[in-house]
């Protein structure tokens, strides 16, 4: 496939600006390469293969990268596009933290204007960490004042856990079922998603509530009070935390669950959570680090949908804040911020609330506001969500489509009523969308829900697109696997033959079976035959 140009074909993503120039180019004094059409052009220092020989030397071997099996190279990106190396455009729904578009010209600008000027720690003096401060607490509940600024979400929820528990001398915390709230030792402490994938155990203060999934949880859809069954889990963790002489410092949630698959908790558990660990002494930390900045649309902040009587004490924020600039914050109330003060200690950050970090967070909420992103999202996303709904009518493999704007998961299942996780193929879908230039990812706790969170200006071309080929996918696969007819019966004869779906799937990758294991290679006559013939068909 050759570089995407404005006149891009049919079965590529919506077209944009013209591709990269050549690889192997280099910049000149000017920061334009010289011999390519634009400042925009980035050169590779090395070829793909020598790329991922030098991560294998150098990078640990825990850091993993996208589609592993097959990594993108990437070497820029524009808006809602990334280009590889060859020039290859991908259509991005994965990229939640270039909130307003890759490489924005108006964060650009405002990060080297201020870079060309100062850039300091914030122990100095400076209009950029107040006016910041400033616009920041004026999106959030009127309680929510008091700024703290860090350079990650990690680090944000790490600053959260420590403010909760100075404020009341508690120690212990309460976490959801396949949350994930950062990378640091006390954040793995407090993270499912992690501690119960590795070898650390669930230390004795932390507690875990059920997941207020209403898909797939403990409590559906059809309980007649889901939020209020779940919420009362929370009350029973509290009370048995207290029997035990444990004390309560914090429940923390995101406001949409992220990586335990897109989850929406019902309305009102938010509420009547946030009265139990009131009246235990704690307080509630919402984690809006991938979520916040008006990615649901109608409000600018995910914990704001469930209503007005319902404001958390700390809010932490993270990854779109900056539109991939490191830049991180928390906020909370006077009450909280004046009793870790009283504690004697310090609170410093090198870098966090820089003067270059502010500019560029300045910028996102200009263009947040000026492009009307917020509004995109609406949009864009119901329109999203209702071209998927009707893929689900179509496609037996779709069990639940779940969001909210710009956040929306597709819940792969192998049976509807039972609604079994569809893993492998889920890894199919994402790896075949790669190859149709579009990027998405999988997770959850069963790796089968398709997460969709693209930067805020995503169009509904772009949506229609990715539906596109997310539908002929599908069907390919559902064939395959038998979705819509559980066996292959010969037009001559009367034999059955079963296809293993590990099989199937490898099959459709282009992957050969082992001889060995082949089915057909065990069979012999007509039934061997057709068997063959169905391997053919289903290679892509």
């Amino acid at each position: 496939m050759p570089p995407v140009t404005s006149g891009a074909s049919a079965g590529s993503p919506p077209a944009a600006e013209a591709a990269p120039g050549p690889r192997g180019t280099c910049a000149d004094r000017t920061g334009v390469p010289a011999g390519c059409p634009g400042p925009v052009t980035m050169c590779e220092l090395y070829s793909k293969r020598d790329t991922l020989a030098l991560r294998g030397k150098h990078i640990g071997p825990s850091c993993k990268v996208f589609f592993a099996a097959d990594p993108v190279k990437i070497v820029r990106a524009r808006g809602q596009y990334m280009f590889d190396e060859q020039g290859e455009r991908y259509l991005d729904c994965i990229n939640n933290v270039a909130h307003v578009g890759h490489c924005h010209p108006e964060v650009v600008r405002a990060a080297l204007r201020q870079m060309e000027v100062l850039n300091t720690n914030s122990r100095f003096l400076h209009d950029n960490i107040v006016e910041y401060a400033k616009r920041l607490s004026a999106t959030l509940p009127e309680k929510l004042s008091v700024c703290y600024f860090t350079n990650s979400g990690s680090e944000a929820n790490d600053l959260a856990l420590r403010l909760a528990r100075q404020f009341r001398g508690h120690q212990d915390v309460i976490t959801l079922e396949h949350a994930y709230h950062g990378h640091l030792s006390s954040l793995i402490e407090i993270s499912p998603y992690k501690f119960r994938k590795g070898k650390d155990v669930k230390k004795e203060f932390v507690h875990v509530a059920p997941v207020p999934d209403t898909y797939r949880g403990r409590y559906r859809e059809d309980h007649a009070d889901p939020a209020s069954a779940y919420a009362e889990e929370v009350k029973k963790i509290i009370e048995e935390a207290h029997n035990g002489g444990r004390k309560i410092a914090a429940f923390i949630a995101e406001s949409m669950q992220s990586c335990g698959g897109q989850i929406i908790p019902p309305a009102g558990y938010f509420q009547k959570v946030a009265e139990y660990v009131h009246g235990a002494g704690g307080v509630f930390i919402a984690d809006e680090v991938q979520v916040g900045f008006g990615r649901v649309g109608k409000h600018f902040w995910s914990f704001q949908m469930y209503g007005e009587d319902f404001v958390p004490d700390i809010v932490t924020m993270g990854k779109p804040m900056g539109n991939s600039h490191p830049m991180a914050c928390v906020v909370t109330t006077k009450e909280i911020a004046e009793a870790f003060s009283s504690s004697g200690m310090e609170y410093f950050n090198t870098f966090g609330g820089n003067p270059v970090s502010c500019a560029v967070g300045l910028a996102v909420l200009d263009i947040i506001e000026n492009e009307g992103l917020q509004g995109n999202a609406t949009k864009v996303g119901n329109y999203l969500t209702e071209l998927l709904n009707k893929q689900k009518a179509k496609h037996p493999l779709i069990g639940d489509i779940r969001g909210v704007g710009l956040f929306i998961g597709i819940d792969l299942v192998k049976d509807r009523q039972q609604r079994t996780p569809a893993t492998a193929e889920a890894q199919h879908v994402i790896y075949k969308m790669k190859e149709k230039r579009v990027l998405l990812s999988a997770d959850g706790p069963h790796r089968n829900v398709l997460k969709i969170k693209p930067p805020m200006c995503f169009t509904e071309e772009d949506a229609e697109f990715m539906v596109d080929q997310l539908d002929g996918i599908l069907t390919v696969l559902e064939e395959a696997l038998g979705a819509k007819t559980a066996s292959v019966i010969s037009e001559n004869t009367p034999c059955k033959t079963e296809v293993p779906r590990e099989a199937q799937l490898e099959s459709l990758r282009g992957g050969t079976a082992d001889s060995r294991e082949s089915p057909s290679r065990k069979r012999k006559g007509a039934c061997a035959d057709k068997h063959s013939l169905l391997s053919k068909r289903l290679k892509t």
